[in-house]
């Protein structure tokens, strides 16, 4: 199972980052074709915030949302109250952010082997999760 940080699926969706968007148009399809994509409740979450807010080329409510929908078929893990103590932990251990802690422990716990991400340190494992920056 590949993890997909909210980075990979924005630039996707961004048309001011062609070469980004690129590749992240093509790991994405990889993960549909293959059926191995998990993301967490936490990364739609985002993903909305920022089609909606954060780009230049913003997007409208309705059409985020169809966006948003249309992983719902994808394996999603759903964050729990103990994952913050986790993410807490990692966030401590390795230098991480809370949020990018947090996104490790949903990879973590839904059994990704994979964690594309360009916020994170690139080969990194973390248990059995590899960080990749698929970027690099």
């Amino acid at each position: 199972m590949i993890f997909l940080d909210t980075n990979i699926l924005v630039y996707a969706y961004d048309l001011d980052e062609k070469s980004k968007r690129q590749t992240a148009k093509a790991i994405l399809a990889d993960c549909w074709n293959n059926r191995s994509g998990v993301i967490s409740t936490q990364v739609l979450q985002e993903l909305y915030v920022t089609l909606t807010r954060k780009l230049s080329s913003k997007l409208p409510a309705s059409e985020a949302r169809d966006v948003v929908s249309d992983f719902l078929s994808w394996s999603i893990y759903q964050i729990i109250p103990t994952d913050i103590g986790k993410a807490s932990e990692i966030e401590v251990q390795y230098g991480y952010t809370f949020w990018d802690s947090l996104v490790i422990t949903a990879a973590i716990n839904a059994s990704a082997e994979v964690l594309y991400s360009e916020d994170m340190q690139d080969g990194q494992k973390l248990y059995d999760l590899k960080i990749i920056n698929p970027f690099k």
